[in-house]
């Protein structure tokens, strides 16, 4: 199985639209943060708020949230956590991080984990429906291997490059961001339950982009079960990038619908259940990740079957 994750790995890179991909999120990385600076140059300096201003209005805004019916137990922790967060700043006199600063870039990382989920939807869309457009796959198809292990391994490859990709986003935000904005002043904190702690904002990041990764991994599955079912690398890709732009609107629409709490895209998301921004109520964490992996066996399912009984003169 190694020999053949490392041998679909070396196809992966002796295409030139995998070193594009890579090049391209570093590049958008980097003027995304460097247009960034440039405006908070060009903002009026008059009109920005202390931490002490912020702090207090974020009590207000959580007590108001808190007020609200039908609040989930994660929502409702959330929010004592913020009032709380904010209650220990202004009475230990510890400031926020800094908007403009390398830290709160990282922790704003998981935000672009879609762009990562772009470039590897293109990948898993295409690795096995390439072997069809080129015409390699009766060659790959008659190897004495079981098809179920070539189809693994392909599927294997596509993981690692949106590991690999999610890798790349996070060094390139840190050098960008020390680059344009340098370390900035100011303490994260975090709420444990139980009270207000220092946390490292290098674990906070790679936590959220873990949590966000798990849209990566179901949509690349997705599209992975679409060029593996079609063999065609364009259509998997389109439908893909379709729904991850479309899903998550179709969750409000069918909001008031108990079917809402089984549909793919209510799920993907699991930050939050960490930032307490519930796409509904009534969904735990426990809830998404028993869904997902429904939906992952479903997929995986459909392309295994479809892969282990495809005639090779196809």
């Amino acid at each position: 199985m190694l020999k053949l994750i490392q041998n679909e790995w070396m196809k992966l890179w002796s295409r030139k639209i995998t070193w594009i991909m890579v090049i391209l999120l570093v590049f958008v990385v980097f003027a995304g943060l460097g247009i960034t600076k440039w405006m908070n140059s060009t903002a009026n300096e008059d009109v920005t708020e202390s931490w002490q201003d912020i702090a207090q209005a974020e009590i207000a805004n959580s007590t108001i949230m808190l007020a609200e019916p039908d609040l989930s137990e994660t929502q409702i922790d959330y929010y004592e956590g913020q009032i709380a967060i904010a209650e220990h700043r202004l009475e230990n006199d510890i400031p926020a991080l800094e908007y403009a600063s390398m830290q709160q870039q990282m922790l704003d990382t998981h935000m672009m984990m879609s762009l990562v989920t772009l470039l590897a939807v293109i990948a898993a869309a295409g690795i096995v429906a390439a072997e069809f457009s080129q015409g390699t796959i009766k060659m790959l198809l008659t190897r004495p291997v079981k098809r179920w292990k070539i189809l693994t391994s392909k599927y294997i490859t596509v993981l690692l490059f949106a590991v690999l990709l999610s890798v790349v986003l996070l060094i390139s935000t840190a050098v960008a961001g020390l680059l344009f904005f340098g370390i900035g002043d100011g303490a994260l904190l975090i709420w444990n339950g139980s009270e207000v702690v220092e946390a490292s904002f290098w674990l906070e990041a790679l936590k959220l982009a873990a949590l966000k990764f798990s849209s990566v991994w179901m949509i690349s599955t997705f599209a992975f079960m679409l060029g593996t079912v079609f063999r065609s690398s364009s259509l998997a890709i389109g439908l893909s990038i379709f729904l991850m732009f479309t899903g998550i609107q179709a969750v409000f629409l069918l909001q008031n619908y108990e079917i809402v709490k089984y549909y793919l895209f209510t799920h993907t998301d699991l930050t939050q259940f960490y930032t307490g921004n519930m796409l509904i109520p009534g969904i735990t964490m426990t809830m998404s990740v028993l869904v997902l992996i429904v939906y992952f066996l479903v997929f995986m399912a459909i392309s295994y079957w479809t892969f282990g009984r495809r005639d090779i003169t196809a």
